[in-house]
């Protein structure tokens, strides 16, 4: 029963070659975290001082930089630390901590994707009805359920993982992520099973929302030369982020469930932090440079300051 009890420090997996190429892997991550800092704290003021980006698809546009940065500052502290310490461990309170902001992020992602595909279905389909639709008290209420139905879900999920007797105590991970933790356990994973299948169930609905959406905008496009352009403008920023977020998401539950040690270490570390590097860095710059009306607001600010440090 010794061997059963709470395990007080866990141990991450070490980065390949950490000794030799230490200090190069903790530049990498710490430029990867101030570019995700900058370029989504950035977008999101040009989006709150910009009066003309005071609609519901910039709205949540900004809540879904904000969301980058908290799934960010869920990892990359962490791993800037033990990187600089060369101390790859955490306790288990700080490691259902990770877990709970890396993966509350990663949900909040879908369900703002999921609100966002609403809003360009409104905006393409339905046009006369937009501002009847999407009102201030809409978006509001769309924002809560973007932000409070996956924070519940991780916590739940969080709580199921980290109240069980412990027997293991590495992750094969750079980081904490649930089922990793639910492995390191000595007890039955079924609560855990029963629970992570229906939240999948649940986000399998967001994403069959997502889909009927865009089989709808599409059909839409197809009578409106300019419902093309809106789609063009608006909608392939949105389906570049599914597409890349949902792939990521795919790879991380299959190895986190069914990986082998036969993968190479580099693939494994890939798969690892692809969901904490891409997405952040990802987002803001596609929206950022496709949609013409946040593109044009942002070169006008970049313009101002260089104007005011030349005077």
């Amino acid at each position: 029963m010794d061997n059963m009890s709470y395990p007080v420090i866990l141990t991450l997996m070490v980065p390949k070659e950490s000794k030799s190429y230490r200090h190069l892997y903790f530049s990498c991550f710490l430029f990867l975290y101030l570019l995700i800092l900058s370029i989504n704290i950035r977008l999101v003021m040009v989006i709150i001082m910009a009066k003309t980006l005071h609609e519901p698809m910039y709205i949540f546009l900004s809540h879904m930089c904000i969301n980058g940065v908290y799934g960010a500052s869920g990892f990359y502290p962490k791993i800037l630390s033990d990187l600089i310490l060369d101390s790859y461990v955490i306790s288990s309170h700080m490691c259902a901590l990770q877990y709970f902001v890396i993966y509350s992020s990663l949900m909040c992602e879908f369900t703002i994707l999921t609100v966002m595909s609403y809003d360009r279905y409104v905006a393409i389909c339905k046009p006369l009805d937009y501002h009847s639709k999407l009102t201030k008290f809409t978006c509001v209420k769309l924002i809560l359920f973007s932000w409070i139905v996956p924070n519940c879900f991780s916590l739940i999920a969080a709580l199921l993982a980290n109240l069980r007797p412990f027997c293991k105590y590495h992750i094969d991970k750079l980081y904490c992520d649930n089922w990793s933790v639910v492995k390191l356990s000595c007890a039955s994973s079924f609560v855990n099973n029963v629970y992570g299948y229906i939240v999948a169930v649940i986000f399998f609905i967001c994403a069959v929302i997502i889909i009927v959406s865009y089989v709808k905008l599409i059909s839409a496009c197809k009578a409106s030369l300019d419902n093309r352009k809106k789609f063009w403008q608006t909608c392939l920023p949105h389906i570049l982020s599914l597409i890349n977020f949902t792939f990521a998401m795919l790879f991380d539950i299959m190895y986190s469930r069914y990986g082998s040690n036969d993968i190479p270490e580099s693939l494994r570390h890939f798969l690892a932090l692809e969901l904490v590097i891409v997405p952040p860095v990802f987002n803001p710059l596609i929206y950022g440079l496709n949609i013409r009306a946040v593109r044009r607001v942002f070169v006008s600010c970049i313009s101002a300051k260089v104007n005011v440090l030349r005077s």
